[in-house]
């Protein structure tokens, strides 16, 4: 029981969400993961990635899944950044994720990898690892409409996100 409340207390702290890395390092062995599938104690979200079956949902488990499911250094990139905050509208069926490593297994449909920028600072933001919002914003250059993102840099500057000299350069780099 000792090892289900170390797995537990790992869940409890990042959304409900486990990975099968995690467990084992808790000492819990993939038998016992399985088994706690079957009791209904966890549910098997992907491949690795275990939520508590009793935990409250949030706006942001589907964040916390995608960088859980998209495994070890990923963080959330670009426009799912923009949609964390509610900065602007974009594209709710699809989190944008960022890797420094090569991702070879199957990811669901609703997750999109993309290759992390070299030299790319990560931050967390609700506990998730993420992107900045300033350097999201310039992400999405090209992606989302100009006026989106002129949008999504007034909203950031208002909730104390970034700067007004990072607003300024903003409002040069996406015109």
């Amino acid at each position: 029981m000792a090892t289900f409340d170390d797995i537990y207390e790992i869940a409890a702290d990042n959304y409900g969400l486990v990975t099968a890395a995690e467990a084992a390092g808790a000492g819990a062995a993939t038998s016992e993961v399985a088994r706690w599938v079957r009791q209904g104690r966890l549910v098997r979200v992907w491949r690795g990635v275990y939520r508590l079956a009793h935990y409250i949902p949030t706006p942001y488990d589907g964040y916390a899944e995608a960088v859980a499911i998209v495994g070890p250094g990923a963080y959330l990139f670009g426009e799912s950044v923009i949609a964390l905050h509610g900065l602007a509208p974009t594209n709710p069926k699809v989190t944008h994720v960022a890797t420094p490593r090569r991702v070879r297994r199957e990811l669901p449909d609703s997750i999109a990898v993309t290759p992390a920028p070299p030299g790319g600072a990560v931050t967390a933001y609700e506990g998730i690892p993420s992107q900045g919002v300033f350097d999201s914003i310039l992400a999405c250059r090209g992606r989302l409409m100009r006026e989106r993102l002129a949008q999504a840099a007034d909203a950031a500057l208002g909730r104390g996100l970034i700067t007004r000299e990072q607003r300024d350069a903003l409002e040069k780099g996406i015109s």
